[in-house]
């Protein structure tokens, strides 16, 4: 499956109906989640797909302003509340199993920002628009051409005001060529993003770091205003479009990166880290979410594939306590910079030396995850969700090597 995401531009009208239809779909989603957990407590089964889809027409009929959503978007709020389930029951089983993780029982929704169309309800009346059922024709900013077959459509509103669609496409899967080039490992790291196995660093962008004093500053115009009011609106407006752009600075260099990567080298291996983990370190926590190291690995995986090149995950152990040279093994600080072996005498930069035995581990096999072809990133990752891919090739390589 492949993601194709463009802005769109609702006129007010237009507007009004999608908040309307996103504030109904919040209140369907919370009547069917409430009579799930009825059904469970009266007969101990969860509650089908089928059967909410059943009780969905029956609402229809009894309240006239659910008609005026697309049957398919109702149905898919069904599914939402059969995949919560589905993950809930997941998380017990693997708690029970001895995984440390929050359950999470499913949730009734605040809001609803979104509104997905699985099969119908949508197509092209003319290039530039975009025609919604119940919505009407919305101008569409076509970057780039949809190559596949469409399968789903979600319309988006973000924080700053900004509409997005996404559409999921199909893809025939390709045979998978390698473009023969060298082999490479990596070390993520936060004094230097990557570390490559050659040598070779790029440093952290920090854009969050350096818009601090910004966020700062909105935060502050936020919490002076008077809760509800409109001067309040405007101000939350203002720190959510900051806060955007700094995701977008970020998305858009994590991008060009994993291109450079996947385009040069014909298998890259990667630490398979706990971020989740690590993130509980409140020292780090905010270093580590700003280096989004996480999202940078998932662009490889899926954009390995189609560059020929292959992702391989490797366990991410002592990578940085074992000499690359002998296999020694030796307890190393976290303020040395430099790996010194006391067998061999092998001196050097711990990450650079990090890196080449994430590429032992990823030559011989260990285990780990490949990547042979494109993924969707469109899960999401929620995200997962803030894709822009206009840079083209040679673009990316000047600008990741005028950052080395």
């Amino acid at each position: 499956m492949l993601g194709y995401k463009y802005r769109v531009y609702p006129s007010n009208k237009q507007i009004s109906r999608l908040n309307k239809q996103m504030e109904l779909s919040k209140k369907l989603y919370n009547i069917l989640l409430e009579r799930a957990k009825e059904h469970y407590k009266k007969t101990g089964k969860t509650l089908t797909q089928f059967d909410m889809n059943k009780y969905i027409t029956q609402m229809k009929k009894e309240r006239t302003e659910f008609a005026e959503i697309h049957s398919q978007v109702l149905q898919n709020i069904s599914k939402r509340i059969g995949d919560a389930y589905k993950n809930f029951f997941r998380r017990v089983k693997e708690k029970k199993n001895g995984k440390k993780i929050e359950v999470g029982f499913p949730r009734f929704k605040k809001f609803v920002c979104s509104l997905t169309y699985p099969q119908s309800g949508f197509k092209f009346k003319i290039e530039k628009k975009l025609h919604l059922s119940g919505i009407g024709n919305i101008p569409i900013i076509l970057h780039r051409q949809i190559k596949g077959k469409i399968k789903t459509c979600t319309i988006k509103r973000y924080k700053s005001g900004k509409w997005f669609v996404c559409f999921s496409l199909e893809e025939k899967e390709k045979k998978f060529v390698s473009n023969d080039k060298e082999k490479m490992g990596i070390d993520l790291g936060l004094n230097s993003f990557v570390t490559f196995s050659n040598g070779n660093k790029i440093e952290p962008p920090k854009f969050l770091r350096k818009s601090e004093e910004k966020i700062k500053i909105s935060q502050r115009r936020v919490s002076r205003k008077k809760k509800g009011g409109k001067n309040r609106r405007k101000a939350v407006l203002k720190l959510a479009r900051v806060h955007e752009k700094i995701d977008n600075q970020r998305t858009d260099w994590l991008h060009k990166l994993s291109r450079f990567c996947v385009s040069n080298y014909s298998l890259i291996g990667v630490e398979n880290l706990n971020i989740e983990g690590m993130m509980k370190n409140h020292n780090l926590s905010k270093s580590i979410s700003d280096a989004s190291w996480n999202r940078f690995v998932q662009m490889l995986y899926y954009k390995a594939g189609s560059a020929g090149c292959k992702v391989v995950g490797v366990d991410a152990k002592d990578t940085t306590k074992i000499c690359s040279r002998c296999g020694n093994k030796r307890d190393i600080g976290l303020s040395e910079r430099t790996y010194k072996c006391s067998i061999c005498g092998h001196i050097e930069d711990r990450d650079v030396n990090s890196a080449k035995n994430i590429l032992s581990r990823a030559t011989v096999g260990q285990t780990g995850r490949n990547a042979c072809r494109d993924l969707s990133s469109t899960g999401s990752v929620k995200g997962q969700q803030d894709i822009s891919l206009k840079q083209e090739l040679h673009e990316t390589k000047n600008c990741i090597c005028n950052s080395a």
